[in-house]
C-alpha cells in the first residue's frame, strides 16, 4: 500500500489541510487540533462546537502560512447567518501564542477534560459573526487530556504468560516490575480518542458504491493518513495492528473509528446532505456495525498511536505502507464517552 493523503487541522471540525509530506508525533500529525471552538450558553457554560452538530463548520477553510493559521469563512450560495463585515475577513491565529495573558478555560471533551487557554475577544468575535451565536477560541498549548478506555496501545490488555513462564513473571512483579516506575500515559490534544486515524480508499470505495446520488470524498471522514489499500479488501484495517512506512513500524492501531451524523454533511451548503448525500451514515448501518463495545454506530477507519520506542516520524505521499501485525477479532471499543462520572484530567507523576 502507499499513503495517498495527508490531513491535518490545526483548528478542530474545521476544514482540514491537505499536506504532501509530514512530521508524526506523539500526539498527531504537527500542529493537529491544537485549537478547538466552544459554543457559550446563557448561562455561560460551553458546549463544543463539532461537524455532527454543526455542519457549518464545512464552510470554513484554514491554511497554514508561516506561524500562523489562516482561517476564510466561506459563506454558502444560501447563506446560513445575515452577512456582516467580519465574514469578509481573514482570520489570523498564531500557531504557537503567548498563553503568559491569556485566560485559563477548563474544557471537557468526550469525558477528557483539560484547562486550556481562551484566545481572547477578537478571535471570539470573528467566530461569533460567523456563526451567529456566542463562540469561544480555547487552545490547549502545553495542557494534556487523557487517553481514556483501552484506546492507547500502552493500555492494551497484556497476555497472560505460558505455564512455563509463570515463576520468571512473578519474580519480576515482585522484585522487579513493580519496583519501576510506571511510564508515562499517552495523551492527547483536541483529537477525540486517539493521535490519528488512518482511512482505506478501498472502504471508501465500497461506501461510495451504496450511493445512488454519486460518490463523497474522503474528507468527510476526517482522516489523517489515507492509504490505497491495493492488495487489501475493504475495510481489511478491523483488523491491522500495526502499520509500518518504509519498512519501519510506525502506528500500532488501537480501536475502530464508530461513526456519528457528521458523515452527512454536504460541505458545498454547510448543511446536512439530501438524499444519498445526507444518508451516508445509514447506508454503513446495514453491515457496518461491527463494534460490540458500540454496537448502534457504524465503523469506517482505525485509531492509532506511534509504536514504542518512536518519538517521531516524518513522512509523505507516496511513502510505502505494509501491514506488520494483525489481530484476529475486531478490537472492543471501551471508551465510556456519555459517562460524566469518568470524565478526569491526564495524571501522571
Amino acid at each position: 500500500m502507499r499513503i495517498t493523503a495527508i490531513w491535518v487541522y490545526p483548528i478542530k471540525s474545521l476544514r482540514g489541510i491537505p499536506l504532501h509530506n509530514a512530521h508524526l508525533g506523539p500526539q498527531g500529525i504537527k500542529h493537529d487540533r491544537r485549537f478547538m471552538l466552544w459554543r457559550v450558553g446563557e448561562s455561560g457554560e460551553l458546549s463544543k462546537i463539532q461537524l455532527d452538530r454543526y455542519p457549518e463548520c464545512s464552510r470554513f477553510a484554514q491554511e497554514i502560512v508561516g506561524d500562523e493559521i489562516h482561517v476564510r469563512y466561506q459563506p454558502p450560495s444560501e447563506p446560513l447567518v445575515p452577512p456582516s463585515p467580519e465574514q469578509s475577513v481573514v482570520l489570523s491565529v498564531p500557531l504557537d501564542p503567548d498563553v503568559s495573558r491569556l485566560d485559563r478555560q477548563v474544557v471537557n471533551l468526550h469525558q477528557g477534560m483539560v484547562n486550556g487557554y481562551r484566545m481572547g475577544a477578537a478571535y471570539d468575535e470573528w467566530f461569533t459573526a460567523c456563526f451567529g451565536f456566542p463562540v469561544v477560541l480555547v487552545y490547549i498549548g502545553d495542557e494534556r487530556r487523557p487517553v481514556l478506555g483501552t484506546f492507547s496501545p500502552r493500555a492494551q490488555p497484556i497476555s497472560p504468560p505460558t505455564q512455563q513462564g509463570w515463576l520468571s513473571y512473578l519474580y519480576s512483579y515482585v522484585w522487579g516490575a513493580r519496583q519501576q516506575p510506571e511510564p508515562e500515559p499517552d495523551w492527547l490534544t483536541f483529537s477525540d480518542m486517539a493521535a490519528y486515524l488512518v482511512a482505506s480508499e478501498k472502504s471508501l470505495a465500497n461506501v461510495n458504491a451504496r450511493l445512488s446520488s454519486g460518490p463523497v470524498d474522503i474528507v468527510r471522514f476526517r482522516p489523517n493518513i489515507v492509504v490505497d489499500g491495493d492488495g487489501e479488501g475493504a475495510f481489511d484495517e478491523d483488523f491491522w495492528a500495526e502499520l509500518s512506512v518504509r519498512g519501519r513500524p510506525a502506528l500500532a492501531m488501537t480501536k475502530m473509528c464508530n461513526r456519528c451524523t457528521s458523515l452527512n454533511v454536504d460541505y458545498e451548503t454547510g448543511r446536512f446532505g439530501e438524499g444519498d448525500n445526507g444518508a451516508v451514515l445509514k447506508r454503513l448501518m446495514s453491515d457496518r456495525r461491527v463494534d460490540k463495545g458500540s454496537k448502534w454506530t457504524p465503523v469506517f477507519g482505525k485509531y492509532g498511536f506511534l509504536v514504542d520506542g518512536l518519538d517521531g516520524l516524518d513522512v509523505a505521499v507516496g511513502d510505502e505502507v505494509e501491514v506488520t501485525k494483525r489481530t484476529g477479532e475486531r478490537p472492543v471499543w471501551d471508551w465510556q464517552y456519555k459517562d460524566s462520572s469518568i470524565a478526569r484530567f491526564y495524571r501522571y507523576t
